[in-house]
């Protein structure tokens, strides 16, 4: 029976390690008890904002389509649509919906993500009731959860095939136009946007790193993160900054802008009431 070298064992450990220590930005605490290529691809994700003008393979947004339905959803509700976009000139339009994310017109395929009651109440309707339950707050949380979990099992699908993507926040500055754009009817909103293509290998986009565990993970009981530990993330995310050439800012000053008022928003602090133009009651 062949050995296994305690080189390769070494080797295998040091690339666990290394990327724990992207993601954190500091050294682990812990040895993870287990390791495969799906954990790798999770650890390894970065969001994607350079393409190379390269179209996708026949078939690869039906795969990414099958990998999103195949992620959990509420009652089987399936509360949840998405439109794939790739025609240039409504992608341009889109992205200036957004704010002008450029990479919406670099890659190949923009996914567009819903909240989508609409085949819900056409189902219910069907079976002789108005579904009324639709026109709950708790109906439209069903609905943005079922698509973030879609979405995200899309994008882990893509990291595994060597694909990048970034979700694009912006489509909700601007909903009356996405809607418009893209003829949604009511009870439908987009939620996010999602850009898929093929990296551009000259772009260097290293792991941003996240909060320490300790600032999200607690025992039994809620603690709340302490002071020292959003300190050390500051100063985490400002070495990570210089090395991106990014403006050195930090965490904490930067989250404090983005939730500082109405403005800070960029446009989606009138969402509940366009949603309720919409067709959403959010009783």
């Amino acid at each position: 029976m062949k050995r296994r070298s305690f080189s390769v064992t070494l080797n295998e450990a040091e690339t666990q390690q290394l990327r724990l220590e992207a993601r954190y930005g500091t050294a682990s605490d812990f040895s993870p008890p287990f390791w495969n290529s799906t954990i790798d691809s999770l650890l390894n994700h970065r969001s994607i904002r350079s393409y190379l003008p390269k179209p996708l393979p026949q078939g690869t947004l039906e795969l990414l389509v099958a990998a999103a339905q195949s992620a959990p959803t509420s009652s089987g509700l399936q509360a949840w649509s998405v439109v794939a976009v790739q025609d240039p000139q409504r992608k341009a339009r889109l992205a200036s919906y957004t704010g002008g994310n450029a990479h919406i017109l670099a890659a190949p395929l923009f996914l567009v993500w819903l909240i989508d009651l609409t085949r819900l109440r056409a189902v219910a309707r069907q079976h002789g009731n108005e579904g009324e339950g639709l026109d709950y707050l708790e109906s439209f949380l069903i609905g943005t959860i079922d698509a973030a979990l879609a979405a995200q099992n899309a994008v882990a699908a893509i990291d595994s095939l060597g694909l990048g993507s970034c979700y694009i926040g912006g489509i909700r500055n601007q909903p009356q136009n996405v809607a418009r754009e893209l003829q949604l009817p009511p009870e439908t909103v987009a939620v996010f946007g999602l850009t898929v293509g093929y990296p551009d290998p000259n772009v260097i986009t290293d792991v941003k790193p996240r909060l320490p565990q300790s600032s999200v993970l607690f025992h039994e009981t809620f603690s709340g993160s302490a002071a020292e530990d959003l300190s050390a993330y500051d100063d985490i995310m400002k070495a990570f900054q210089t090395k991106q050439s990014l403006p050195k800012v930090g965490w904490t000053s930067s989250v404090a802008k983005r939730v500082e008022n109405a403005d800070a928003l960029s446009g989606r602090a009138q969402l509940s009431g366009i949603l309720r133009e919409f067709g959403f009651p959010l009783k």
